[in-house]
């Protein structure tokens, strides 16, 4: 016998609601900027100012008219989360767009890039934009890094109405970490320590070669794990071995589980050596490393010569651990030009860019808790085949684990490589080499940036076309969130009632 569901008919009034309220938070995080461009005076404050009075007055606008008391079901959680990201990059793209010669599509593939952590740029000449503009552009980053809406949840306590739901279609996941009883609570704890681990490394950084502009620009990046620098060589343009140790430190905590930094601040340190995905995640990186030294001692680290191989042969391991974790993490910034380093490298580098941090992170990619599923299922694979009447749970730390991840990883998985293999096809579409095409959707689904090919560390992202720019903006979007958040609202039975 068949049953019928009832499904409520889908109002968009609340969804409207919290993208006003959205909207208005990233017009408001504008005036920072305006700040710094009246200090600099390198004239862009006006295109800034105008971009943020536009963003104010359109989010407020969208808020006042759809004012509520409803409390946001999960199907518009879901809607509300995906529409706010895309809606952050529409306004976001604007105070580059008045203020450079950028197209709006350039702008906003820079404001994606920006907000989902990316890193990947359309900027030809970094040092020769304005100062107001290159901190809205790295302020993108540290919004966007935690979440805009976890942000604004723990800044406006009138999104807690239905706030679980949006937290989870926002951070979605095989684990859930809820520190606190009351999700509003949670936002504010995970916010309260990424401001603080902000604020630390701006510290170490501006009392070493950088000013406080470059300091403060390049602690957004580190922390969310976004990539944009000030400069057009990046990290290597400070030469400081103490600058790319410090950035090292703070790119592997961006990448962790901000979950165990929590623990850790309240003098639990045991709980990094208990998890499992965190002491996985760590392992591959060290053999990561280990193997690309090894390759380099052998003689086949590069394939040229020239200033890359000058200073990897002065400092091989710093090198490799820095640039090896800029990718592990999806920071993407570069202190080598890793495109000269030998084949087996490239091979390291793109498998561990597609498993990327861990859940619970700033950073993009699959995420290790997934591939550690993945590996676990596999292996049980093996026993029900040899047992086929065993009982064989899946267990983490010898814990079984009492809700079934294996179907959120595995349609995860999926729709990564599915979405992999669409972005490569639409990139050689249009004549791109593979593994410019294929590296570079890596590099935008994982959020990492730089690529290979003609997307290097040491390129940009300018010589695509429009369509191109626009597939590989939707493949950021997709990764940031993880597929099924976006995914969901295409499915013919979201909308039915």
């Amino acid at each position: 016998m068949s049953k019928h569901y009832s499904i409520r008919p889908l109002s968009l009034i609340p969804v409207l609601n919290t993208i006003g309220v959205l909207i208005t938070v990233i017009g408001v995080c504008m005036v920072i900027p305006l700040i710094v461009a009246w200090v600099f005076g390198d004239g862009d404050a006006d295109a800034i100012g105008k971009a943020a009075v536009i963003t104010i007055g359109v989010g407020g606008l969208l808020f006042l008219f759809t004012r509520h008391q409803h409390e946001l079901t999960n199907r518009q959680g879901f809607v509300s989360v995906t529409i706010s990201w895309v809606a952050a990059a529409v306004f976001g793209a604007l105070p580059m767009y008045f203020g450079t010669d950028l197209s709006y599509t350039d702008s906003f593939f820079e404001a994606m890039s920006g907000f989902t952590t990316t890193g990947a740029s359309i900027l030809t000449d970094i040092e020769a934009v304005p100062h107001g503009i290159l901190f809205w552009r790295s302020l993108t980053h540290w919004l966007g890094g935690m979440g805009i809406i976890v942000f604004t949840m723990t800044i406006l306590p009138l999104l807690g109405r239905g706030g679980s739901n949006l937290y989870a279609a926002e951070v979605p996941g095989p684990i859930s970490d809820k520190l606190t009883p009351r999700i509003s609570e949670t936002a504010k704890v995970l916010w309260g320590i990424y401001a603080l681990i902000t604020l630390i490394q701006f510290l170490l950084l501006w009392v070493g070669p950088m000013d406080w502009f470059d300091a403060l620009c390049h602690t957004f990046g580190t922390i969310a794990t976004g990539g944009f620098s000030t400069k057009n060589a990046s990290i290597s343009h400070y030469h400081s071995a103490y600058v790319e140790w410090v950035v090292i430190i703070f790119m592997i905590i961006g990448g962790s589980n901000f979950a165990l930094h929590y623990f850790g601040l309240h003098g639990k340190f045991w709980k990094y050596i208990k998890s499992r995905e965190f002491c996985f995640w760590m392992t591959l990186m060290v053999v990561g490393v280990a193997l690309i030294l090894f390759d380099y001692a052998l003689g086949n680290h590069y394939t040229q010569s020239g200033d890359a191989l000058e200073k990897f042969r002065q400092s091989p391991v710093r090198t490799t651990v820095f640039n090896l974790v800029s990718l592990v993490t999806a920071t993407g910034f570069a202190s080598n030009d890793f495109e000269s380093w030998s084949q087996f490298s490239h091979f390291i580098l793109l498998g561990l860019m597609l498993m990327g941090g861990m859940a619970g992170s700033t950073a993009g990619g699959i995420k290790a808790i997934r591939i550690l599923y993945l590996l676990k299922l596999a292996f049980l694979e093996l026993k029900r085949m040899i047992h086929p009447r065993g009982y064989f749970p899946l267990k983490i730390k010898g814990t079984e684990m009492l809700t079934d991840p294996i179907p959120n990883t595995t349609a995860v998985a999926l729709f990564y490589f599915f979405t992999l293999c669409f972005v490569t096809m639409v990139i050689t579409f249009f004549g791109r080499d593979l593994v410019t095409a294929g590296s570079a959707a890596i590099a935008t689904i994982s959020t990492v940036g730089p690529g290979l090919g003609m997307v290097g560390p040491t390129d940009n992202y300018a010589f695509f076309t429009a369509i191109e720019k626009w597939v590989m903006s939707i493949g950021m979007l997709l990764g940031r969130l993880e597929f099924l958040t976006v995914l969901v609202i295409f499915h013919r039975y979201f909308w039915r009632f």
